[in-house]
C-alpha cells in the first residue's frame, strides 16, 4: 500500500507537521528514524527532536531533503517545497516505506 494514500499520513504532511509525518510513516511503514535518516540525509538525532516536538522543521533545505527522501507526492507538498521534483512512475514509494 501506498503510505501517502493513508488519511493520517496525508493530513500531517498537509498541516506541515513533519515531525508527526514522520513518526505515522514510521508506524505505519514499520521502519525505524535510521532508515528514514538514511534515505532523507537527516540525522536520526534530528528526526528524533523532530518527532518528540523539542525541534521544528522550518529549514526549507531540511523541509525538501526530507521530502525529497520520502518521495512525498508532488499534489500533497506543492511546488514551492518540492522545486527539484523527479518524475516518478504514479504511487512509487521508497521499498523501505512500503506498508508491510
Amino acid at each position: 500500500m501506498d503510505i501517502w494514500q493513508l488519511p493520517d499520513v496525508r493530513q500531517a504532511l498537509i498541516n506541515r507537521e513533519f515531525g508527526c509525518m514522520c513518526q505515522l510513516i514510521r508506524q505505519h511503514g514499520g521502519v525505524r528514524q535510521e532508515d528514514i535518516a538514511a534515505i532523507t540525509g537527516l540525522s536520526q538525532a534530528f528526526l528524533s527532536m523532530l518527532e518528540s516536538g523539542a525541534r521544528k522543521l522550518t529549514n526549507i533545505d531540511k523541509i525538501i531533503k526530507l521530502l525529497e527522501g520520502l518521495q512525498a507526492p508532488p499534489e500533497l507538498t506543492g511546488p514551492v517545497l518540492r522545486p527539484r521534483i523527479h518524475h516518478q512512475p504514479r504511487g512509487a514509494v521508497p521499498t523501505a516505506l512500503s506498508r508491510r
